[in-house]
């Protein structure tokens, strides 16, 4: 897969007349941020680093990843910063749900971006780590959900039953579900603490389930209905709910 890394622009105002100091405490890159774009067909993901450091404004390094054969969920996760290197590492998730010869398979791409930021300048890199395979059934019209707590990631599709619970630090996956009768996933949300819940079924009738889980990976509750989460970032769309 193609990772590059491209120099766009620096010492670009945007209307501002001065870069925005960081609040004191607060983290090294917290005036940058990453804005992604998808192509129309969801295999290629674009991304690109602005915003500002000490002295600077603008946009500072840019990236593909991919192709894949179809982007279903994409998340980041958790910043760890290093002081000593003013590097600040964070993992991107991407998850292809039309993988392999027959476009039905479901692979995890977890790359490492990593930000060194000096008073000018933030030089950004993007690699590629591991390639985790999933047992769940894709394809170029499936439907993917992907939640996250601190330790985990939680992985469906609505071609499957069952969904993955995958460890971050050790990419060790455990699969759950078991509805009788069988019930595809159909949402993954989460709340602030670290609660996960895992959706099966439809959410306007018929048969329908769901399963909590916690912080530390550990089931909470199931049990019948179509229970799903709400946090404080992104909101939850009925009319995206199947």
């Amino acid at each position: 897969m193609v990772v590059a890394t491209t120099l766009i622009f620096a010492n670009v105002s945007y209307g501002q007349n001065s870069p925005a100091p960081a609040a004191s405490g607060s983290p090294i890159d917290a005036t940058l941020f990453t804005t992604y774009t998808i192509d129309s067909a969801h295999t290629n993901v674009s991304w690109l680093v602005c915003g500002s450091t000490q002295n600077t404004s603008g946009c500072y390094a840019s990236g593909n990843l991919g192709p894949f054969g179809k982007v279903g969920a994409l998340m980041e996760g958790n910043p760890k910063t290093d002081l000593s290197t003013n590097t600040v590492t964070r993992a991107i998730y991407v998850l292809d749900i039309a993988s392999g010869s027959n476009l039905n398979e479901v692979e995890l791409s977890v790359y490492t971006k990593t930000d060194t930021i000096t008073p000018d300048f933030d030089t950004v890199s993007v690699t590629l780590s591991k390639t985790v395979s999933l047992p769940l059934v894709g394809g170029t019209s499936a439907g993917a959900s992907m939640a996250a707590n601190n330790k985990f990631l939680f992985i469906g599709t609505n071609r499957s039953p069952e969904g993955v619970e995958l460890n971050k630090r050790t990419l060790s996956i455990s699969q759950f579900g078991g509805f009788s009768p069988p019930i595809n996933v159909s949402a993954i949300t989460a709340d602030q603490y670290g609660y996960v819940t895992a959706t099966f079924g439809s959410f306007t009738g018929g048969e329908s389930g769901f399963i909590v889980f916690g912080p530390d990976g550990s089931l909470q509750e199931d049990g019948g209905g179509a229970d799903f989460m709400l946090n404080t970032v992104q909101a939850v769309l009925p009319s995206t709910l199947p």
